[in-house]
Parts: structure tokens; C-alpha cells; sequence
């Protein structure tokens, strides 16, 4: 089963080593990891996809994680309400023919061409895995070259205030 795992932590050097190397000595692999700056100087967060046999596992990832050093706050969000975003770079082979298909084919998913060449297209597509899946399949028939994937980044809906406060709702 696929868990999505997100995590605080301080920004210095070895962090994310002392973190992956938890999960190898332990034998779960990482699907995708992202990582980058948060709104607070000087802390990142961290997007790990795992795949796990059982919600157990799952749980034990995310005590050992909270025991590592530089490590704020740990998460398992699989569960909750997400955003989960990954962005996909795919270049395809393109001929003065096909070259219309492609911009008719990527249109309904919402994505974009960002280079062109002579002999091929370089398409930039962000959403869901599954959409960026069923891209790169409709896709495949022309001929793709290569593909680069950041891998998920996501993190839990914002929420309400109830009705009766005085206060405005935050909403992001």
C-alpha cells in the first residue's frame, strides 16, 4: 500500500542522508521524494511516498522518524483530505505531421509545450500521478524520448472555522 509521509525539518547538512538511510536499513523502498524550503527560514519540508505492506509499518516509519535528530514533526497524510501535486517534463518525438495531434492531445490535461525543436516537443504537465500517468500513455505512440518526474509533494486541505466565530475563516 502507498503511504505519503510528510515531515518538518531543520535545514542542515545530512538531514535527508541520516533519513533515507533510515528507510534502507530497514528495507523500505522510497517511491519519490521532494524536498524543499517551507515559509519559515531555515526549515524544510520533506514528501516521501512509501510503499508498505500493512498501516503497521506505516505507523513504525513514523516513530522511528520522529527520533531522528533535526526532525520537527512527522506525518502520515495518506489518510486525510491532501493536495498531492507532482510535475512531469516529457519529450516527444514530433514530425511537421503529428506535431498538431500533440498540442490537441495535451490540451484537455491542462498542459503545456515549454520547447520545440525540429524532431520533437518537450510537454510540461502538473497534477495528480494518475493524470500524468494517462498522459504519458496517450503519448507513447508518438514516440517519447525521455521523461523527468519530481516525484508527489502534497500536504493536507486547509479547513474552516466553524460558522458561529466571530473571527473570518482562513482559507488558502
Amino acid at each position: 500500500m502507498k503511504r505519503i509521509i510528510t515531515m518538518t525539518v531543520n535545514n542542515r547538512p545530512g538531514v535527508l542522508n541520516r533519513i533515507t538511510g533510515l528507510f534502507t536499513k530497514r528495507h523500505y523502498n522510497i517511491e519519490s521524494i521532494t524536498v524543499g524550503h517551507t515559509e519559515m527560514e531555515g526549515i524544510s519540508r520533506m514528501t516521501f511516498v512509501v510503499n508498505v505492506d500493512d498501516e503497521r509499518i506505516a505507523e513504525q516509519i513514523t516513530k522511528q522518524l520522529n527520533k531522528q535528530i533535526d526532525v520537527l514533526k512527522v506525518v502520515d497524510i495518506t489518510d486525510q483530505a491532501i493536495i498531492a501535486r507532482e510535475l512531469a517534463l516529457i519529450k516527444v518525438a514530433v514530425t511537421s505531421a503529428t506535431r498538431g495531434e500533440i498540442y490537441t492531445l495535451i490540451e484537455p490535461f491542462r498542459a503545456s509545450i515549454v520547447d520545440v525543436s525540429r524532431e520533437s516537443v518537450v510537454v510540461q504537465v502538473t497534477g495528480e500521478s494518475e493524470k500524468i500517468e494517462a498522459l504519458i500513455d496517450l503519448l507513447k505512440p508518438y514516440g517519447i524520448k525521455e521523461v523527468a518526474r519530481t516525484g508527489t509533494t502534497a500536504f493536507p486541505r486547509g479547513s474552516q472555522r466553524a460558522a458561529s466565530s466571530n473571527k473570518l475563516p482562513f482559507i488558502i
